[in-house]
């Protein structure tokens, strides 16, 4: 049985950082891609952050990119996002995926973790 397990959320400052885990088992990951979404409430879920197999390209939304580092350690089927500078407009739940190569849908999902930023 598959599973993508968060963790590392809780309730920061604004300027301040958290880092988010997700720890995957239950198969063999390689040749999978693994992303990072998030859904605050009243929102449609959308795409943060999504790292290779090989971790050797990475992407991120706009909003993120120079605040936020998605990286994934291949030995330990895990992956993190680092997130830094953190606004009260990241406030949302957070939830890590996986998908094989780098297209299409993500198949396996995370029940997510909470991520709370007061100003």
């Amino acid at each position: 049985q598959v599973q993508l397990v968060e963790s590392g959320g809780g309730l920061v400052q604004a300027g301040g950082s958290l880092r988010l885990s997700c720890a995957a088992s239950g198969r063999t990951f390689s040749g999978y891609s693994m992303g990072w979404f998030r859904q605050a409430p009243g929102k449609d879920r959308e795409f943060v952050a999504s790292i290779t197999w090989s971790g050797g390209a990475t992407y991120y939304i706009d909003s993120v990119k120079g605040r936020f580092t998605i990286s994934r350690d291949k030995a330990k089927n895990t992956v993190s996002l680092q997130m830094n500078s953190l606004k009260p407009e990241d406030t949302a739940n957070y939830y890590c995926a996986a998908r094989f190569g780098t297209t299409g849908e993500y198949r396996y999902w995370g029940q997510g973790t909470q991520v709370t930023v007061s100003s």
